[in-house]
């Protein structure tokens, strides 16, 4: 039996295969409980702090939803203008007070590394929704969990990542979790965009392979493509953004022509790197990809309060 013991959700560098396939099993079992109604009730009187100080619709109403669904509840704040930080108040005392008001927190913050600092000013349960250009942890547990049930399977895959190496937390995310099985990487990105060395680095001593390229024909190889916006509010020259961001463009067309049945994923927002066209293709499943990050987040929650659902 293993034995799950991580209250917080930082960073994927603190999952093990071990942790990552029992929380596939775990969501799995959520997923039967929630389909048969047995789920709401599960965490009745416990509150979630959900506080977004950064830009977030699918991450935040998913916690949320994810959080009502299992019988509990929740207060919120909404970007730094509704909060007392925006009166100088530190995150360490804002964390204080959530503290004596909530059973658990998810927090987003444009700030890379501020998930940490929330955790440890307090001794609830905190879990980071995104921070800066760092990390989403939960967003790569449900891309995990959404590759295997449409997939079926992990080991032996060849997965594309398309757009935004640098500046992507979902796609830096996600590969250290990859890392643990035996796949094959496309990294296809701009050169200015590649994938930064420290995430090359994390890589090293496990059984995934990787290549680099700009082609976005390489696509055409993956059993999975994994496609991200070109993020506008990351990069400190608008000059640059501009020069790149409609580098690629993945449309039904460029779908078709690939031997493989390639499932399309997208953590979205999209802006005009994945058309509309795509939408009505059966592998299409980033909106499939948004409804399992429900049940896996409602899976996470019970997993950080210790409770069980067995």
């Amino acid at each position: 039996m293993h034995s799950y013991s991580h209250k917080n959700i930082l960073d994927t560098l603190q999952f093990s295969k071990d942790d990552l396939n029992y929380l596939i099993e775990k969501t799995n079992r959520m997923n039967a409980l929630h389909e048969s109604g047995k789920a709401f009730g599960i965490l009745h009187g416990k509150l979630l702090a959900s506080l977004f100080f950064e830009a977030s619709t699918r991450t935040r109403m998913s916690f949320e939803a994810a959080m009502e669904r299992l019988g509990g509840r929740l207060i919120s704040t909404v970007g730094f203008q509704f909060s007392s930080i925006s009166k100088g108040e530190t995150l360490y005392d804002t964390m204080k007070m959530i503290e004596a008001y909530c059973d658990i927190a998810v927090i987003r913050h444009p700030v890379e590394g501020s998930s940490r600092i929330a955790a440890g000013a307090v001794n609830i349960p905190v879990i980071n929704a995104g921070d800066g250009a760092g990390q989403h942890p939960t967003q790569a547990l449900l891309d995990l969990y959404t590759i295997v049930s449409e997939k079926g399977k992990i080991d032996g895959l060849n997965i594309a990542f398309i757009g935004d190496l640098k500046y992507g937390r979902t796609i830096h995310s996600l590969i250290n979790l990859l890392r643990h099985y035996p796949v094959h990487l496309y990294l296809i990105s701009p050169e200015e965009l590649r994938l930064p060395e420290k995430y090359k680095k994390n890589l090293e001593g496990f059984p995934m392979t990787w290549e680099e390229t700009t082609d976005i024909k390489a696509f055409w190889d993956a059993d999975v493509a994994y496609v991200t916006r070109i993020q506008e509010e990351r990069f400190p020259d608008h000059r640059e953004y501009e020069k790149l961001k409609d580098i690629y463009k993945v449309n039904k067309e460029l779908v078709l022509a690939s031997k493989k049945d390639t499932t399309i994923l997208h953590p979205l927002p999209r802006v005009n790197e994945l058309s509309t066209d795509v939408d009505d293709l059966p592998n299409a499943a980033y909106f499939r990809q948004a409804k399992y990050g429900v049940v896996v987040r409602m899976a996470l929650l019970c997993l950080s309060l210790g409770v069980d659902f067995d």
